[in-house]
C-alpha cells in the first residue's frame, strides 16, 4: 500500500509550545479563567512608528514581490545594525531576509547539512532545533546543561559529542528556556573549538536587545576565521513585539547566503513586502528598548522570587529574554487527585486541567526536570497565576 506520508513529515513532532498556547487560547474563548504563561511573544504592542511605516507602505502599493532576499533597503539597514551593534562587517549580498527567524534557521541549516551530518544543540533547547535538524535530514546530538551549573556549556561533555560528522553547533544566547547569556570567555572558547574541529556556528541571537544581567556578544566578532563559520541568526520579532509580521533575517559568508537565497527563492520567495517595510522603519530608527526591559525585569525578579519561595522548587534567574526554567523534579512521581506525575508532560497538563493554568513542559526542550514560564505578560497575571500555581503545588502528594 502506498505510503501516505514521508519518513521524514512523520517523524516531526508538533511544537509543544505553540500547542499548549493554541489550547490555553481556545479554552479561553470558551470563558475559563486561563492565564498562559506560555507565549514566546512579548505582551507590548507593536511601535506606533513602525504601524505607521507598514500602512503607508500599503497607500504607496508597495504589495508585490521583492527580491527573494529582501529589499536592499532592509538589507542595508541590517547591514548598519549588525556594525554598530555586533562590531560585524557584511555586505548586503550576505544577508538573507526570510519569513522569521525560526525560516532563517531552517535555511542555515538545510544550506549546510547533508544527509546524516550531526548538529550539536545544548539542552534545554528551544523545542524546534531538533525537528529542524531532523527535518533537513541531518542527525541531531545533544549535550546537556544543568540549572546547578546555571545552564554553562559543559565543555568536557562537548568534547565527548564533536565526532568526524560533526558539520554545526547550534547556540542561543540569550536562550530560550533559560534565559543564559554566554560569557566573552565562553564564546571565544568555543569559537577556538570550531576552527580547530572545522566546524559552523549556527548563533541564534533573537533575543539579544531582551538582556538585564549580562553583555550580549556575537561569536563571529572574535576573529576573521570564526566569522566565516558563523552564521548568526536575528529577526524583528521579539525586540520589537513583531512576532506576527514574520521577518527574519541571517548573515553569512558569501557563498552560504547566495545558496540560501538560491533554495528560498524556490521554498518561499521573498518575504511579506508590507513587513519588510516595518522591519526597515524598526530598524532604522531609534527605538528604547530599556522601557521595555525594565517592565521585564521587574515581572522576572518578582517570578523569580516567587517561585524560589515555594517548597520543592529551585529556580535560577535568567539573565536576559523572558522565560524562567524552575525545577521541578521534586514534584515527579507524586499524585494529584489519585493522578500520577510521571514527567512535566503530566504536571503542566494537570497545571491546566486544575488551575487553569499554561506552562511549557520541560520534555519539550531536552529537560525532564523543568517547567518553563512565560514572564511576557501583565504582573497582574503574573501575581495571580503565581498564586493559583501555589495552590496547586499544595494539593500534590
Amino acid at each position: 500500500m502506498l505510503s501516505r506520508l514521508s519518513k521524514r513529515s512523520a517523524s516531526i513532532e508538533a511544537s509543544v509550545t505553540l500547542t499548549i498556547s493554541s489550547t490555553a487560547k481556545a479554552l479561553k474563548a470558551e470563558g475559563h479563567p486561563v492565564i498562559s504563561f506560555g507565549a514566546g511573544e512579548p505582551d507590548f504592542d507593536t511601535p506606533e512608528y513602525i504601524k505607521f511605516a507598514a500602512k503607508r507602505a500599503i497607500d504607496d502599493g508597495f504589495t508585490k514581490y521583492t527580491p527573494s532576499a529582501g529589499i536592499i533597503e532592509l538589507k542595508n539597514a541590517i547591514c548598519e545594525k549588525l556594525k554598530v551593534d555586533n562590531s560585524l562587517d557584511y555586505n548586503p549580498s550576505q544577508i538573507v531576509v526570510s519569513n522569521g527567524a525560526k525560516h532563517s534557521l531552517y535555511n542555515a541549516i538545510f544550506a549546510i547539512c547533508d544527509e546524516g551530518d550531526e548538529v550539536i544543540v545544548f539542552s534545554p533547547y528551544w523545542v524546534t532545533y531538533i525537528e529542524q535538524i531532523k527535518l533537513a535530514g541531518a542527525v541531531p546530538v545533544v549535550v546537556e546543561t544543568k540549572g546547578a551549573d546555571n545552564f554553562r556549556i559543559d565543555f568536557a561533555k562537548l568534547f565527548e559529542k564533536i565526532t568526524a560528522k560533526t558539520k554545526a553547533i547550534i547556540i542561543n544566547s540569550p536562550s530560550n528556556p533559560t534565559g543564559v547569556v554566554y560569557s566573552e570567555e565562553e564564546l571565544k572558547k568555543l569559537a577556538d573549538i570550531a576552527i580547530a574541529k572545522d566546524f559552523y556556528i549556527i548563533s541564534d541571537e533573537i533575543y539579544e536587545k531582551i538582556i538585564y544581567d549580562a553583555k550580549h556578544f556575537s561569536i563571529a566578532i572574535f576573529s576573521d576565521e570564526i566569522k566565516d563559520r558563523t552564521i548568526v541568526i536575528n529577526g524583528v520579532s521579539k525586540a520589537y513585539s513583531m512576532t506576527g509580521w514574520r521577518i527574519g533575517y541571517l548573515a553569512a559568508p558569501q557563498d552560504i547566503a547566495s545558496a540560501i537565497n538560491n533554495v528560498q527563492s524556490h521554498m518561499t520567495s521573498n518575504a511579506g513586502s508590507v513587513s519588510q517595510k516595518a522591519s526597515l522603519a524598526a530598524i532604522s530608527e531609534e527605538y528604547l528598548f530599556e522601557e521595555n526591559n525594565i517592565k521585564f525585569q521587574e515581572r522576572r525578579d518578582y517570578m523569580v522570587e516567587k517561585l524560589n519561595s515555594l517548597t520543592g522548587l529551585e529556580c535560577p534567574t535568567p539573565q536576559g529574554a523572558f522565560y524562567v526554567f524552575p525545577d521541578i523534579s521534586k514534584y515527579l512521581g507524586k499524585t494529584v487527585d489519585g493522578e500520577k506525575i510521571n514527567n512535566t508532560v503530566d504536571f503542566c497538563r494537570l497545571l491546566l486541567e486544575k488551575e487553569k493554568i499554561a506552562v511549557i513542559p520541560g520534555d519539550a526542550f531536552g529537560d525532564v526536570s523543568c517547567i518553563r514560564f512565560s514572564y511576557a505578560t501583565a504582573m497582574s497575571d503574573i501575581k495571580e497565576g503565581l498564586d493559583r500555581f501555589e495552590q496547586f503545588l499544595k494539593t500534590i502528594n
